[in-house]
């Protein structure tokens, strides 16, 4: 659930350099901010209640700071053919890698780098690339709004799983997700 502070971090990082810099530089800065927000976190332990008011408001404070919207035509750019294969051969390098170096961080670091938005990145990245800074923005503005429903459900997990064992706790987690997962997607239309 506290990863998901780092992920806003990502988001904010990267939009804000998209804004003046091509997509490289703005993937660098959103992992630095991911990776500081993630060791600064490493280092807090914090109650269920405590942690899950603190992401929640942190989520809400960075949709708040994302950078305004700029006009733009609106149209995307049909993306070439490398385009999805360029997208799975990265996303499965990422993926292996973290799997691959889990042991050598530790089940705590590995948490907290689990949460890192690899996909998100990658489609943001996309995204920048072919249709610009806002585009971008866009992606990473869903992302955050998205992050209420992924924060809600280890809170639901992490407060239930204890009590109510495994197939009780995950199912409540999954109803409170789908439910704002729905109240998420609601609030990206009208936006």
């Amino acid at each position: 659930m506290a990863g998901a502070i780092s992920q806003a971090a990502f988001c904010l990082a990267y939009a804000w350099t998209a804004r003046r810099r091509a997509w490289p530089a703005a993937v660098g800065a959103g992992c630095l901010a991911f990776a500081l927000a993630t060791l600064a976190l490493a280092r807090v332990a914090a109650p269920l209640g405590v942690l899950a008011l603190v992401v929640f408001a942190t989520l809400a404070a960075a949709v708040r700071a994302m950078p305004p919207r700029r006009d733009e035509s609106g149209v995307a750019t049909t993306p070439p053919p490398w385009d999805l294969p360029a997208r799975m051969v990265i996303a499965t390098a990422f993926v292996i890698a973290l799997t691959g170096s889990a042991g050598l961080l530790g089940p705590r670091l590995t948490g907290l780098l689990a949460p890192f938005p690899l996909y998100a990145a990658i489609l943001t990245a996309f995204a920048h690339a072919l249709d610009g800074a806002g585009a971008a923005a866009s992606v990473l503005r869903g992302l955050l709004v998205g992050l209420v429903a992924f924060a809600a459900f280890f809170m639901v997990l992490a407060a239930t799983l204890p009590s109510a064992g495994v197939a009780a706790a995950f199912t409540a987690a999954l109803g409170v997700a789908f439910v704002l997962h729905g109240g998420a997607l609601w609030v990206l239309h009208r936006w």
